[in-house]
Parts: structure tokens; sequence; C-alpha cells
């Protein structure tokens, strides 16, 4: 057979081929070796550290500069290098933007994303919801925030708050709220909701420590609104024959054992909270009392009685002695 020599192709052709090729080849290695680089970069500089602190929390406090975050945020292993986050933020946006709170990790971020996170205050964190029970000791509210809002500060809630001045009610907390922040929710809430009460205080020609006081303990005492009026009216009538108030509800609270544990002893041994020893009001509330009690405290039911007491029900009866005091017990508790 006879092949034409245009079937082969040229010299020309096949070194532009081979120039083609190395071009390529080049383009190829410089590509893969600038991705390398990148990625190099990437991994020293911007990715996660290694032992990045998935699932904490990270504070950002108040006031703090961006060289001061991104040392923290370093030293807690969320970015690998501080002189570059703090960079990176302010060439993002204005560092003085920083949304100051509590920031949550739920994934490995990288040094740009932690950047952007703290510029816009994402913090990924909810709100935690704590409904706080009516006769709850300040005590039990630090318990219930210690276990349920990340970064609380449980010494300082506790030498702060006071006793009587917090509202039950259902509150929505962030993660690592400063305390001076809690205490102000509190603080705000016991006002509002005080203000219901304000006119039936005022009326009382008591102070209010006073009506919180007794509220505290009619919180204890009873349910219903009808007993706590009726019970105040004995307990402010005993105040006013300059009796002891006599009443157990006090004992848990100082003591920390139930009225069920409370001995002869007990009864005797002198100490502010005992009502037993001492005349008049406790120095303070027993705890933080709801609406109702307050009212119940500022409006009693006038009566002439000095005895009370409960039956297996919960029902209540009143006497005017002692004898019919004891009379009452053997009739409907012994």
């Amino acid at each position: 057979m006879h092949w034409s020599h245009k079937h082969f192709p040229t010299a020309h052709k096949i070194a532009l081929w081979y120039k083609e090729r190395d071009l390529f080849e080049k383009i190829g290695i410089n590509l893969v070796a600038w991705a390398g680089l990148l990625f190099f970069a990437y991994v020293i500089f911007l990715a996660p550290p290694v032992s990045f602190p998935t699932g904490a929390y990270v504070k950002v406090e108040e006031g703090m500069s961006v060289k001061a975050i991104a040392a923290r945020f370093e030293d807690q292993a969320v970015i690998s290098n501080a002189f570059l986050f703090e960079w990176t933020v302010r060439a993002l946006g204005d560092d003085h933007r920083i949304q100051a709170g509590v920031y949550y990790f739920s994934r490995k971020d990288n040094l740009v994303w932690v950047a952007m996170r703290i510029l816009g205050g994402d913090f990924e964190t909810t709100a935690v919801r704590i409904t706080i029970p009516e006769g709850s000791t300040t005590k039990d509210i630090a318990r219930m925030l210690l276990e349920k809002v990340p970064e609380f500060n449980y010494a300082q809630f506790m030498a702060r708050a006071r006793e009587g001045y917090m509202f039950p009610d259902t509150y929505f907390f962030r993660p690592g709220q400063s305390t001076e922040a809690i205490l102000s929710i509190f603080d705000n809430n016991f006002r509002v909701r005080m203000l219901k009460a304000q006119k039936a205080i005022t009326a009382s020609s008591r102070s209010l420590e006073e009506i919180l006081i007794m509220a505290s303990i009619l919180e204890k005492e009873a349910n219903k609104t009808a007993d706590r009026q009726m019970i105040a009216g004995v307990l402010w009538h005993r105040i006013q024959i300059g009796m002891p108030l006599q009443t157990d509800a006090t004992f848990p609270y100082y003591l920390g054992r139930n009225t069920f544990e409370v001995t002869l002893t007990d009864l005797k041994t002198d100490h502010p909270y005992n009502t037993y020893t001492n005349k008049g009001l406790p120095p303070g509330p027993i705890g933080n009392p709801g609406l109702d009690s307050v009212l119940a405290a500022a409006t009693p039911t006038k009566n002439n009685y000095i005895f009370f007491l409960s039956d297996r029900q919960g029902n209540f009866h009143y006497a005017v002695t002692y004898e019919q005091h004891l009379a009452n017990k053997r009739k409907y508790i012994d």
C-alpha cells in the first residue's frame, strides 16, 4: 500500500504539540504548588486548631479590646494566631462593633468565621428558661441558675441577691450573663409586679419589708387566698398583743430541716429567726413570696383568733384560747 506524506504530522506540528504540553504541565504544576501553599497557609493560619474546644462557651466581656479577645481566643484554642485574628477583625469591620457576651462553639469554626461571629454578635446560644416557684429561697434560685445557666457565678449572686425581692416567675437568661444583668432582670420584674400590690401595701400602713416578711411566712403556711388572709389576721394580731408568732415556717429556713425534724431544743434555742424565742417579725423574709401572699399580708382578715392549725385535709381551724386550740388538735389531728 502506498502512503502519502500527507498522512504523517510535520515536524513543526510535533514541536508545537510538545511545546503546548510543556506549557500545560507547567501551569498544572504551578496550580498544584499554589493550591498546596494556600492549603498549607490555611492549615497554619486560618483553620481551627486541632484542640478546638467544641461544645465550649467562651466569654467576651464588655469593653474588651480586640487584642485582649484575640489573646483569650488563642489561649482557649479557638484560634491559632492572635495577631492574624486581630488583623482579620479590623479588616472585616470596625473592631468597636464587637458584641460582648458568651459565644458557644458547637463546631470547629475557622479564624475568619470566628471574627465574623464576634462582629455580628452571633452567640449561637439560646436563652435558658427558668421557672421559679413561689416561696423559693434565694439559695434555691441560685442553685437553679447554677444548674441551668452556663458560666453562672453562684458566689457573686448569693453575695448580692436580696431575700424576698426575687419575684417568683418565669425568666429567660443567656449563658454567661453577668451577675449585674441577672439581678437587674429580677429587680425590674419585682418593681413591675409590686405595682399591683402598691395600693394595698400603702393602705396597710406597714412597710414593704414588713409585708414581704409576713408574705414569705404565709407562703409556707397556706395555699389559698382566704386561708392566707385569715392566718395573716392571726399573726398580725399576735404581734399586736405582744405574743411571739410561734410559727414553724421559719425553722427550715435557718435550720435546714423540715418542721417534722424540729426538736424541743430547737424551739428553745435563741436565734433571730426563731419565732418562739423572739417577738415580732423575723429580721427578714424566709423566701420569695408570690403576689397572692403579698396581697394577703397587706389585706388580712381581721379576727380575734390567736391559734390555728391545719387538719389532714388541709382545712384550717382557729381558736381564741389555748384550751380551744388543744380541743381542735384532739379533734382534727390526734
